[in-house]
């Protein structure tokens, strides 16, 4: 489920490797790699409130320690400027904003180049081999004004497997039953990404229960339902006035969302929060 009690309002993050370049990057006990991180093709509808460099600024080796930095290239425009962690923890990941060095909202930055620095602490072996530090990676804190869950429009469109396994899923869901029919409440539901043919961009989760809301709404529909007034007279009308105006529908209430972790086209990792996902409660209308 979504975390609770956002700051940023955000709602898709969105993980951006890096492209290394230059020539060998070990330099007696310096490592100096240049970094590229691309930008362009993200789509406008995502507007974008934070951005975060992620690193280990101190991985630990056979026989001794790096100590690693990261550097904002330098430009024929202004020179290089070292980033400094809000807070440097003592082991695990370091997170650097670099949110005022790209444009908000502006989809032209097209990329972001920065110099993983690093130098060997300690005593080096003579067996060491020059180890490649992990590579830092971006994180961009976006707002997707879309709504849905649709696979990327990059990737081609696969039919759904097993085609017929999700009524099957779901005993006399398409079949009318006999006898009074069970009055309007919530029911579960059970379908896998696979069955949808989407499991080759979802990675988590597996499963998804959404929910459902059948039965038959009630001649006094209870406050509990929260049913419009639309919905009181329609039963009002279908019970004394007229049998051929339907009952009011026994629809979902609340919904709450869920949080999907995806790949996309170029390998890139996105996480996004769906609203409106999970029926919560149920309803006349």
């Amino acid at each position: 489920r979504p975390r609770h009690g956002h700051s940023l309002g955000t709602n898709t993050v969105r993980l951006v490797r890096a492209s290394s370049h230059g020539g060998q990057p070990w330099a007696g006990r310096w490592y100096v790699q240049p970094l590229t991180y691309r930008l362009q093709g993200q789509p406008e509808a995502e507007h974008l409130l934070r951005a975060t460099v992620v690193y280990l600024p101190s991985p630990l080796l056979a026989h001794s320690r790096l100590l690693c930095a990261l550097e904002l290239a330098a430009t024929s425009e202004a020179p290089g400027t070292l980033l400094s962690p809000a807070v440097r923890p003592r082991h695990g990941w370091a997170e650097v904003d670099i949110t005022s060095y790209l444009v908000p909202g502006n989809s032209g930055t097209a990329s972001l180049a920065l110099r993983h620095v690093c130098v060997r602490a300690g005593r080096a072996e003579r067996h060491d081999a020059p180890v490649t530090p992990s590579h830092p990676f971006l994180l961009l804190y976006l707002n997707d004004t879309r709504a849905g869950l649709a696979p990327p429009s990059a990737e081609p469109r696969r039919h759904r497997r097993d085609t017929g396994t999700l009524a099957l899923d779901l005993p006399g869901y398409l079949r009318e039953q006999g006898g009074e029919k069970s009055e309007c409440s919530l029911h579960p539901f059970t379908v896998s990404f696979a069955q949808l043919g989407w499991d080759h961009w979802i990675i988590a989760p597996h499963r998804y229960n959404p929910r459902y809301c059948k039965g038959a709404c009630p001649r006094l529909l209870r406050y509990d339902y929260h049913a419009p007034n639309h919905a009181v007279v329609q039963g009002f009308v279908h019970h004394l006035v007229d049998a051929n105006v339907p009952r009011p529908s026994c629809v979902p209430y609340r919904y709450s969302p869920i949080s999907v972790l995806m790949i996309e086209r170029d390998g890139s990792i996105l996480y996004k929060e769906y609203e409106n996902m999970i029926a919560e409660s149920c309803t006349c209308r």
